[in-house]
């Protein structure tokens, strides 16, 4: 047999011996170097690193020159390292293939060697015309070198939008959580002068601009004074020893304090009195335009009085929320028409999605749609026989004696369960518009159940909240305080600086601390909110009328003296886009608005 150049006794891949061969190539270069230096050796990078630094003939205290090879080209992660790793990996891949050939056929090896050579050669002159017309920039500047751009670098930026506004949420908070790069220490130990100047402010409706730019907000008189402002809130009953909000789920709250109207008819009385003269003066105040709105919390609900044209109504509207069937019943005898927003909104979107015609994605959907609307009319069918004394069968079996028929009351409660389920739901929440509204008040001062008649609050009005003076109100000032905490992040501990306000936080509240908080936190701040379960579904949209519909321009004019800036008057006559969900969180960051739901 005759032998091979590149056979030896233990065989080897054909690609190891490629590799042997390159690596013996390169081996032999400088020898072919040195006696023709103006010729190029195919594969191998021209180097010419001059003489050492302790070269015989060469003076000391040269300096030393600088690597040539030290270009982006010689990383690890270069195109060109990828590209002969790329061709490594597609012999490797070859190798065993070529081996199982080798060992079926023995006298192909050497054909197959001698193709797998001139293939690789031919591939490494290719990508050798390439290296040397790239490789004669090595011993250039290192400014010349291009810079590589990623491609969000090289397309033009879009500009980031900027909200400058967010939605009204017309839920009650019971605490809010600023915090923020930027120190609150401005926010307390007023002056007494300062929180003269708000209370005075408040009173009277003045409002006081503040510097767009404030770099010391500890020295902001304008500042200050507007915070002592916003806290600022007027409530009726008033007993110092109790705070009265919230009133649902509060019996624990209440337990082992003094309530002298408990066992005392006669306090009762008067109280109730008082309180029904505060609810109609509160009212008379929302019919004329002079206060925006305000909440009636008793123990079993909520009741939200709006003005007109507030979230995009025409007239006062009014909404209720938890309520039971019970309540509804009452108010359907009274006259009291009303409406179940979120009930209307489902029967719309369960009849427009019958009306689509279905396609093969939306069969498991169509499918639950009418399983369920057979199953309702099945249950209609069912309340149908009960009513035509569908009992007929009995008769013919001789038993109609033996067995119980059920009575009227319970045919009628079987025939009313969806409305039963409702209760105490957010889906229960009830509107009311125009001019039933004043019917409502009138229910609500005749209403025996809406005091609690055992308990801890039994005898105990429900608590009146507006953001303007009414008849009987007492001023309250919400609570506020300043602390400066550390949290932990990545690299160790960051000092965050926060700003705590609890009690009934009002919508117009929450958006005349923001607007302070612009400013003075230079456009950097985060909010926390916790809201008040029972009234988050007072977001609910009202449905639009065929009336045109008021421009948010004449509302902010005809609102002008309730007592609110122009600003919260703007944001809450926009409709409301929450549903009957609330604000969890609120971010400022370049004075741009986002939040969470």
């Amino acid at each position: 047999m005759a032998e091979l150049g590149c056979y030896s006794p233990s065989f080897k891949k054909p690609c190891d011996v490629l590799r042997m061969r390159r690596n013996r190539a390169r081996s032999e270069v400088p020898e072919r170097s040195t006696s023709s230096p103006s010729v190029s050796v195919p594969g191998v990078r021209p180097f010419s690193p001059g003489p050492l630094l302790n070269a015989p003939g060469r003076s000391r205290g040269g300096v030393k020159r600088r690597n040539p090879f030290a270009n982006i080209e010689n990383t690890y992660n270069s195109p060109k390292k990828r590209a002969f790793s790329h061709t490594d990996g597609e012999k490797a891949a070859v190798a065993p293939v070529l081996d199982g050939k080798l060992k079926e056929r023995p006298n192909a090896g050497a054909s197959l060697r001698e193709e797998l050579l001139n293939t690789d050669r031919r591939k490494q002159h290719e990508r050798t015309t390439v290296s040397l017309s790239e490789d004669d920039c090595l011993f250039e500047e290192e400014s010349s070198t291009p810079v590589l751009k990623s491609p969000e670098a090289v397309c033009p930026a879009a500009p980031a939008e900027v909200c400058v506004e967010f939605p009204a949420d017309w839920s009650l908070k019971t605490r809010v959580l600023f915090t923020s790069p930027q120190s609150f220490s401005w926010a307390e130990h007023l002056k007494a002068q300062e929180e003269a100047q708000g209370l005075s402010s408040h009173c009277r409706a003045q409002f006081t601009s503040t510097p767009a730019n404030i770099p010391d907000p500890r020295g902001c008189v304008e500042l200050r004074c507007g915070f002592q402002q916003c806290l600022q809130f007027w409530q009726h009953p008033s007993m110092p020893w109790l705070s009265l909000f919230p009133r649902i789920g509060a019996e624990r709250k209440f337990s082992g304090k003094c309530v002298p109207w408990a066992l005392d008819t006669t306090l009762q009385q008067s109280l109730m009195s008082d309180w029904s003269v505060s609810l109609t003066s509160l009212y008379s105040l929302l019919k004329a335009r002079l206060c925006p709105y305000f909440y009636l919390c008793s123990y079993q609900f909520t009741v939200l009085f709006r003005a007109a044209g507030l979230s995009g109504s025409k007239g006062i509207t009014a909404l209720l929320s938890p309520t039971t069937r019970g309540l509804r019943e009452a108010m359907r005898v009274e006259g009291i028409e009303f409406s179940l927003p979120l009930l209307e909104e489902r029967r719309k979107s369960k009849d427009l999605t019958e009306s689509v015609p279905q396609t093969d994605s939306e069969e498991p959907a169509s499918s639950a749609v009418l399983s369920e609307h057979s199953e309702n009319e099945e249950d209609d069918d069912e309340d149908d026989d009960d009513d035509d004394g569908g009992f007929s069968w009995l008769k013919e079996m001789g038993v109609q004696d033996k067995i119980k028929k059920p009575d009227a009351i319970s045919i009628k409660l079987r025939k009313e369960h969806r409305e039963v389920c409702l209760d105490h739901r957010p889906e229960s929440v009830v509107l009311v518009e125009g001019s039933n509204t004043f019917t409502l008040l009138n229910f609500l001062i005749n209403c025996k159940s809406l005091v609690a008649a055992a308990g801890s609050q039994a005898g105990l009005p429900p608590t009146l909240l507006a953001p303007t003076a009414f008849r009987g109100a007492t001023l309250h000032t919400l609570k506020a305080r300043a602390v400066n905490v550390k949290t932990r992040v990545r690299t160790g501990y960051q000092d965050v600086c926060s700003l705590e306000v609890t009690g009934p936080i009002m919508p117009h509240t929450l958006h005349a601390l923001t607007q302070l908080l612009r400013p003075a936190q230079r456009g950097e701040f985060s909010v926390g909110l916790y809201t008040h379960e029972p009234t988050a579904v007072l977001n609910v949209p009202i449905s639009p009328s065929s009336e045109p519909e008021t421009q948010p321009e004449c509302v902010v004019q005809d609102l002008g003296r309730c007592g609110l800036q122009q600003s919260s008057v703007q944001q809450l006559a926009a409709p409301s886009i929450l549903g009957k969900c609330a604000l969890r969180q609120l971010h400022m960051r370049d004075y741009s608005y986002s939040w969470k739901t």
